[in-house]
């Protein structure tokens, strides 16, 4: 059977097995996308579902998706994933030439494509920005770009958090673009578009709409979003239990079923706070000698042009102002070429033509990593 055949295949048969599931599990309402032809589909990218919560309103259409490059070294499975759906491979922190190559083969021979234009899932419920480049690769595709986006998708299964809360979801195409159109346009019109027609605010539309999303634990894995406590200023002191985040310095607050704290200082909403920390960690407002943060027993690997994971041994993960170290290896931050994290325990970066990767099983928060390499 032909290849794209097979993967057309299996997608109808999903589709009708997943369809009832999703919009029960997420209360998932979603309005289907009819276009002829080859699409480059690029929706807003909120939690770990999302391919999958897209994927209801192609029952028509099928798509291949751009995926995590992690998802090709997971052995069987990964053989198993590429004979089913077949996604194209992306390291995360840009759309390599590789990628680029390999979606315009797709859309090219007739198929469609579906790109997460952020590359990550957020962390605060707001869209952030797409990846440099994205309008140019949809002018020169030669399909339709289609814009989508995700509500509601960020409170039911945000990145940091355990288990899906139910609330409300909806997913739906927000504007069309035809090629004779993209053809008028120029690439920073394209980016201007795509940022518009993506742009979600969790808290913004919690206000104009309340709604509960329902769940257990719901405040369990936040401090792996939220590194800085506002009341003692330190580092790696949060903890969180059931629908509490706490620190030692007295702090206490309370995530309710609509994604507000209870109470509501010193902050209302996560945003508020990662606006707050992000400011007082470039700032330096924190507790801190010349080793600004550490994390202990994380394993470092470099990752072959294969997929192939070398394990280079554990240690304790330190940042200092001008390096990342890792055990006995040392990585200067200019010389970083890209930093980016997988779900909320893989660090990944680029160096000295290498792909490397930091992980923590022990749940500490990596973010504050990638925060300073971007100050660089």
């Amino acid at each position: 059977m032909d290849e794209y055949k097979r993967h057309l295949r299996v997608w109808k048969i999903l589709y009708h097995l997943l369809h009832p599931w999703l919009c029960r599990k997420f209360n998932l309402t979603h309005e289907d996308l009819h276009v002829e032809g080859p699409v480059l589909l690029i929706p807003n990218h909120v939690c770990a579902w999302d391919p999958l919560l897209v994927a209801m309103s192609l029952k028509d259409k099928h798509v291949y998706y751009v995926a995590s490059e992690h998802l090709f070294r997971l052995g069987f499975v990964t053989r198993l994933i590429h004979y089913l759906v077949a996604p194209i491979p992306r390291r995360k922190a840009s759309l390599g030439t590789d990628t680029v190559k390999s979606v315009l083969r797709q859309l090219r021979a007739g198929h469609s494509v579906c790109i997460f234009g952020e590359g990550a899932q957020c962390w605060d419920g707001r869209t952030t920005a797409v990846f440099p480049g994205t309008g140019k690769l949809a002018k020169s595709a030669g399909a339709t770009l289609v814009t989508y986006r995700l509500e509601g998708g960020y409170l039911s299964l945000p990145r940091w958090g355990k288990g899906v809360r139910r609330g409300r979801v909806h997913a739906h195409p927000v504007n069309i673009y035809p090629p004779e159109v993209l053809k008028t346009m120029s690439a920073a019109e394209v980016d201007a578009a795509l940022a518009r027609d993506l742009y979600e605010d969790a808290w913004q539309r919690q206000r104009q709409a309340p709604v509960a999303f329902k769940g257990r634990r719901q405040a369990e894995g936040l401090e792996r979003a939220m590194y800085l406590c506002p009341g003692c200023k330190r580092i790696g002191t949060l903890q969180t239990r059931g629908d509490h985040i706490f620190c030692s310095c007295g702090l206490d607050l309370e995530y309710t079923e609509t994604g507000f704290f209870r109470p509501d200082k010193p902050f209302e909403t996560i945003a508020d706070w990662e606006d707050w920390q992000k400011a007082a960690l470039h700032a330096r407002d924190f507790l801190h000698e010349d080793c600004l943060f550490s994390d202990g027993d994380v394993s470092l690997s470099r990752v072959g042009a294969d997929h192939s994971e070398e394990d280079l041994g554990r240690g304790e993960l330190r940042q200092y102002e001008d390096r990342l170290c890792c055990g006995e290896y040392s990585f200067p931050l200019t010389e970083i070429r890209s930093m980016s994290m997988v779900l909320t325990h893989l660090l990944l970066f680029t160096w000295q033509d290498a792909y490397w990767q930091i992980r923590s099983d022990t749940g500490a928060n990596l973010r504050k990593y990638t925060e300073i390499w971007e100050e660089r």
